[in-house]
């Protein structure tokens, strides 16, 4: 048929890295004893399912940092490969913190007055320092730019067990000036020229952590956002913020959904749920919260991974949970950290664990896609880097998923129409064994070969 197909492919092992196979077209597909029914990966633009908001990772204070200790070369190399559309992977929907979270270098907060309840004394001086700087630099090349904020925790003045850490929750009498808090970090965010699209009431509601962590019950975050999070962001000018629950893995969505949702005025107030990778799997808990609530936007918004064993072990990581959660209904995926240091810093939370009598060896150290070498002086990128890539550079936002199916369990996919009208679909190849396989799109096939533990993307 003539039409021109790319195939951009990473294989680690070969040092092939979002390298694109040159000479691959379409030819008529003519049912018979040629040996390719059996090999078949079908893509249908008939059916079209969510659309996508984007992919990215998250400002944390120890990506800011990092971004801010570095020669002006490296960190303008940083910002390209993650924020340009061509020269890079194209992020484009991120995430920042709402005080410190495990990896900020400290304890902060906007306002550590005890008792302010009128907020006299709430300032975001700190952000300004580094992570201001990092989003205003990233929004100048990703024009799109989309950010969401969490907080992990209250001030300690806010909170039952007077501390950030170790869970605790928020005091009653606190739940207006938390409301108002979050509103105010909202409108002064606003100020510093960065429009923040949205909020999750707290990063992780079950977790009782030894950094920052606060309890949520589904009945108090649902109380708290009808009776004072969503009153306070309107009565504030930022009615608009869209507000998503849970924040965390899952494995419970679907049962925390119900009693989050109970009434038709909960469904109103909030605008999806946002979810973690780190029980487990769990794509089936997806569909069926789709199907309960469908109008609703589900955002994988926080995985990561430790330092891998392999090559291509963190990429393939998050290229299985990318496809898995698009194919049932996400429409962002979001990693952790942007850049950390060959330590995994800077952070706080180690030096929690070391103080709890954690022996050196069972400290689990972070892996962000991007990592700056102190010793060196020279980055280092993973192969979560170009795996996510595989996604976030071609799948563009406004795309719709489509229908795919594929001959081989061993074979992974999913499939997308962009605006623009272009085609693109993944494949990743887990397996020690290369496969043979032709990709078939309204009866034309183009039959190409996907090494082992590779990954290659489609377009047409």
């Amino acid at each position: 048929m003539g039409k021109n197909v790319r195939m951009i492919e990473t294989h680690m092992k070969s040092g092939r890295f979002l390298a694109e196979t040159q000479g691959l077209c379409f030819r008529e597909d003519k049912p018979g004893p040629d040996g390719q029914e059996d090999r078949i990966i079908n893509v249908y633009d008939e059916v079209q399912y969510q659309e996508i908001l984007g992919f990215g990772g998250a400002f944390t204070e120890a990506t800011a940092l990092n971004l801010s200790r570095i020669s002006e070369e490296l960190r303008e190399k940083v910002m390209e490969l993650y924020f340009d559309a061509e020269k890079g992977i194209g992020y484009n929907f991120c995430r920042s913190t709402i005080n410190s979270c495990d990896f900020s270098e400290d304890f902060y907060t906007y306002d550590d007055v005890e008792n302010d309840f009128e907020l006299k004394h709430f300032t975001i001086a700190h952000d300004r320092q580094a992570i201001i700087p990092a989003i205003r630099e990233a929004m100048k090349i990703s024009e799109e730019m989309l950010l969401y904020s969490s907080p992990w925790s209250p001030p300690a003045w806010m909170k039952t067990n007077g501390k950030m850490s170790k869970g605790g929750k928020l005091k009653e009498e606190c739940r207006q000036v938390w409301a108002d808090y979050i509103a105010r970090f909202l409108k002064e965010y606003e100020k510093e020229g960065i429009p923040v699209w949205g909020v999750t009431v707290q990063n992780e509601a079950k977790a009782e952590q030894g950094w920052e962590s606060c309890h949520y019950s589904a009945g108090d975050e649902r109380d708290f956002v009808t009776g004072y999070l969503k009153p306070a962001l309107e009565r504030n000018g930022v009615g608009d913020r869209k507000i998503f629950f849970w924040d965390h893995n899952k494995e419970r969505l679907v049962e925390r959904a119900q009693e989050t949702l109970c009434s038709r005025h909960a469904r109103d107030c909030f605008d999806g749920a946002a979810v973690h990778w780190y029980s487990g799997d769990h794509f089936g808990a997806l569909e069926v919260f789709h199907r309960l609530y469908p109008e609703k936007y589900i955002i994988a918004s926080e995985q990561c991974t430790g330092k891998g064993k392999t090559l291509e072990q963190s990429g393939e990581r998050y290229a299985h949970d990318i496809i898995g959660d698009l194919n049932n209904w996400a429409n962002a995926w979001v990693d952790w950290n942007m850049f950390l240091d060959e330590d995994g810093g800077p952070d706080h939370w180690k030096d929690e664990q070391k103080a709890s009598g954690l022996p050196e060896e069972k400290i689990w150290v972070g892996e962000s896609p991007i990592v700056y070498d102190r010793t060196r002086k020279e980055l280092d990128i993973r192969s979560s880097y170009y795996y996510m890539g595989h996604f976030s550079k071609f799948i563009r936002r406004g795309a719709k998923r489509i229908g795919c199916s594929c001959f081989d369990a061993d074979l992974e996919t999913c499939a997308f129409l962009n605006k623009d009208g272009s085609i693109v679909c993944v494949v990743l190849n887990r397996t020690d064994k290369d496969k043979k396989l032709s990709l078939r799109f309204q009866k034309q096939l183009v039959d190409t070969e996907l090494k082992g533990h590779s990954i290659a993307t489609f377009l047409f």
